[in-house]
């Protein structure tokens, strides 16, 4: 199973590699324009999507103007089953995202693997509805196998600007045993990870080829990184909450 697993993840990471990057490359020229112009970088999925907001969020080597909408009830840490229900709900991002300072000059990510859900598709529509450009990562394969949830039947892929394929099967479960009754081993997390990496890393080579200099983190473990990261955090903390 070892093996499997590696053997599976690296699949779906060549399947991304062959398919999207066409894609990838339009989204790295989003963030690069967006970050040009003074806006920032939005991310918002539920659940373990959400893991994937944070990942990129205050990391070193990576971005500084990046923002994670983490609402809380639609974390894990407060009811991982309550989370699924909520995330179900019609209407409920509009709860938490009217108060988001989304801009035209900004980019929005947004992270649901089956799709399917209310909350991604709302979250979506209102980023672009306040003029943001908007990005799902999603899997294909997943989303047409289960119909929406969505009160218009859209899933996340068809409420978005520009898609991005994860290319998990459906369920996420990659891995199957003769012993097992259930298949088991996700694999989306693992992709988005690589696929929202390489995404920031080829907006950072944009900006250089510009001459503009990449707002990126050192690590805070690095002699002089203190003074270099604290010049970033100003002039982004206004619209970052989590710099303050």
């Amino acid at each position: 199973m070892l093996e499997m697993y590696f053997d599976k993840a690296t699949e779906k990471i060549e399947l991304v590699r062959k398919n999207e990057m066409k894609q990838m490359k339009e989204a790295a020229n989003r963030i690069a324009v967006a970050i040009q112009n003074e806006g920032i970088i939005q991310l918002f999925g539920c659940g373990h999507s959400h893991i994937l907001t944070e990942e990129v969020c205050y990391r070193a080597g990576g971005l500084v103007p990046i923002n994670p909408i983490l609402y809380e009830p639609l974390m894990l840490h407060e009811g991982a089953l309550r989370s699924s229900e909520l995330e179900r709900q019609n209407g409920l991002a509009e709860k938490f995202m009217s108060e988001q300072d989304i801009r035209q000059e900004d980019v929005m990510v947004v992270i649901s693997t089956s799709g399917r859900n209310p909350v991604p598709v709302d979250v979506a529509q209102i980023a672009k509805v306040k003029g943001a450009f908007v990005i799902g990562i999603t899997s294909m394969e997943y989303s047409k196998s289960q119909p929406s949830r969505h009160i218009s039947g859209k899933h996340l892929y068809n409420a978005v600007d520009l898609v991005i394929d994860n290319f998990a099967t459906k369920g996420d479960a990659a891995l199957t045993y003769n012993k097992v009754n259930v298949p088991f081993g996700p694999t989306s997390t693992v992709v988005g990870a690589v696929i929202i990496n390489a995404i920031l890393a080829e907006a950072v080579k944009i900006l250089a080829d510009k001459g503009i200099e990449p707002p990126v983190f050192l690590s805070g473990n690095m002699d002089g990184a203190d003074e270099h990261n604290s010049k970033l955090v100003e002039k982004y903390k206004k619209r970052i909450r989590l710099l303050n």
